[in-house]
């Protein structure tokens, strides 16, 4: 019984979208504690325009910020009505695919922290909001996670 257990853990399904986001919100909101930066709280439209550009970007095997039809953070986030109420606001995008251990939220956001345009995006002061969007699968269509996360003040 402790052997089928075990294999049964060690195949289960990949922890689900909510939950795997859930972890990204939380290393992301670790690193800008550490840092003495205030928390980004998790926004539904930002996060439709964030799943919605991880799973273009598995569906149509490319990585990239802006697709190939030519839609940009802005044109993927004004689609959500996010803009409307705003009279002033910026928007800051990372995204990430991983393998394995490297598909992990915590592993993704480690990546990036050490690259600086990242980095300053994920610690950025004027950034108040987020919406993280992962879909199963890479760009290279293996197996994996694509992680999207658009930041907006």
């Amino acid at each position: 019984m402790v052997l089928t257990l075990m294999v049964a853990l060690l195949f289960a399904a990949p922890a689900d979208a909510d939950v795997r986001g859930n972890d990204t919100l939380q290393a992301i909101n670790a690193a800008r504690a550490e840092r003495g930066v205030a928390p980004v709280r998790a926004d539904a439209r930002l996060a439709a325009a964030a799943q919605g550009h991880s799973r273009e970007m598995v569906a149509r095997a490319y990585f990239a910020h802006v697709s190939p039809s030519g839609a940009d953070l802005r044109s993927r986030v004004a689609r959500t009505g996010w803009l409307h109420s705003r009279p002033a606001w910026a928007l800051g995008e990372d995204i990430a695919w991983g393998t394995g251990v490297l598909a992990s939220p915590g592993e993704v956001v480690a990546a990036w922290l050490r690259s600086p345009p990242h980095r300053r995006i994920v610690l950025g002061r004027s950034f108040h909001r987020v919406g993280i969007g992962i879909a199963d699968g890479t760009p290279s269509a293996g197996p994996g996670a694509t992680y999207t996360a658009d930041f907006g003040s």
